[in-house]
């Protein structure tokens, strides 16, 4: 009776942390969409060029990218729940400091704030979700974080239109703080933080050797310009058609929204489809597909644009994945380093890109960034397609 007890109150434990995950990669998604639409009024506000889209972009990176390289210490030292708690509150109390933010260099102060915290829930999720849950379910967490990212806009949108992008900043601090309180009441059922930091099994690979491996570089370089071609264009599709092609606010964030949302639905349909069409088919598909839809944004034939941007996303939600998927089968021994390169070479692919955007932006216009992100849209198929050419041997 005792054992049947316990193990009930095991599984009600997992499906909270379950459910937990779930709203934790949700909320990693609705700041990073959201700024994208505040930009247009705050660039106004304070009075910035373009180009310092990418500035503020660069910090939230940094950020990230530090708490990520810590995050190892963080869980040996605080374990998973007490980690998503203090990070929550630290990206909570950055976005509520973006509200009240009267100058860029305090913006950007909280930017840092932001990512470090985004940094260590996305580092923490995936270290209790990694050993826990099986693939398909790993699959549903990203399709979360593009809900997330669906979700941003839309509330941002609403703000700007009822009163200030400060507001939506304090709506998704608000959210973040709730998501916090929840972490803390519930750190007790996480597991501790022995089992959760244990380092990987070492590969017969060292980082040296996997960087001299060509296809290590090749399979990078395609999370770097795919990540950049995804964050592009939900971060400027605001601004590109309430500024430049003249729809309305609402109209614009409601087309924003729903590029982040096909991104969503597209990793809930096709990662079920991926299986029995196979990787490669669905990668080629998914990357022309893409290409397909760039090319209707940027052309904007009979006014379809905004379908040609929702297109992009659908087309784009298998790859991440994918690729992620793939790695450890065409690069055996590498592949724990390869991974590694990979997801930084997603988040400097999605600052620079959105970076190079805005300097594209304030020489040329909006209009000129679409075509931007069709080019590289085309790069990066041909990388695809070179990834997919190359396969290693597996070890003897």
């Amino acid at each position: 009776m005792h054992s049947t007890t316990g193990r009930a109150k095991a599984a009600a434990a997992g499906g909270i942390a379950v459910a937990l995950l779930y709203l934790g990669f949700i909320s990693l998604g609705l700041p990073d969409a959201a700024f994208g639409v505040a930009w247009p009024s705050l660039r106004d506000l304070l009075m910035l060029p373009q180009a310092q889209f990418g500035i503020a972009l660069a910090f939230v990176g940094i950020g990230f990218v530090v708490s990520s390289t810590l995050a190892g210490r963080f869980l040996a030292a605080m374990g998973v729940g007490r980690l998503l708690a203090v990070a929550t509150t630290m990206a909570g109390l950055g976005l509520l400091g973006f509200a009240v933010a009267g100058h860029w260099w305090v913006f950007l102060g909280f930017a840092l704030l932001v990512g470090f915290g985004g940094g260590a829930i996305d580092s923490g999720l995936n270290a209790y979700a990694a050993s826990r849950l099986s693939a398909r379910q790993m699959n549903w967490l990203h399709a979360a974080f593009g809900l997330g990212a669906g979700l941003g806009p839309l509330v941002m949108t609403a703000a700007v239109g009822l009163a200030s992008w400060r507001l939506g900043y304090v709506a998704l601090g608000l959210i973040m703080l709730c998501l916090a309180t929840l972490f803390t009441v519930t750190r007790g059922i996480w597991a501790p933080a022995s089992g959760e930091a244990a380092a990987p099994e070492p590969t017969p690979v060292t980082a040296a050797q996997a960087l001299r491996i060509p296809l290590v570089w090749l399979q990078a370089l395609a999370f770097f310009t795919y990540a950049g071609a995804e964050i592009a264009a939900g971060q400027w599709a605001f601004a590109i058609l309430s500024q430049d092609r003249g729809y309305a606010v609402e109209s614009a964030g409601f087309w924003t929204g729903a590029f982040w949302l096909a991104l969503f639905a597209g990793r809930i349909l096709l990662g079920m489809l991926a299986e029995r069409v196979g990787t490669p088919l669905m990668l080629r598909a998914a990357i022309l597909g893409a290409i397909c839809g760039y090319a209707v944004f940027a052309f904007d034939p009979v006014g379809a644009g905004p379908l040609g941007l929702v297109l992009v996303g659908f087309s784009l939600a298998p790859i991440f994945p994918l690729l992620m998927h793939r790695t450890p089968q065409v690069l055996h021994g590498a592949a724990g380093h390869a991974i590694g390169f990979q997801v930084s070479a997603a988040m400097l692919g999605g600052v620079a890109t959105p970076a190079l955007a805005g300097i594209l932006a304030d020489r040329a216009g909006l209009g000129a960034i679409p075509f931007f992100l069709l080019a590289v849209a085309m790069a990066t198929a041909v990388i695809i397609e070179l990834c997919l050419a190359r396969r290693l041997r597996p070890p003897a």
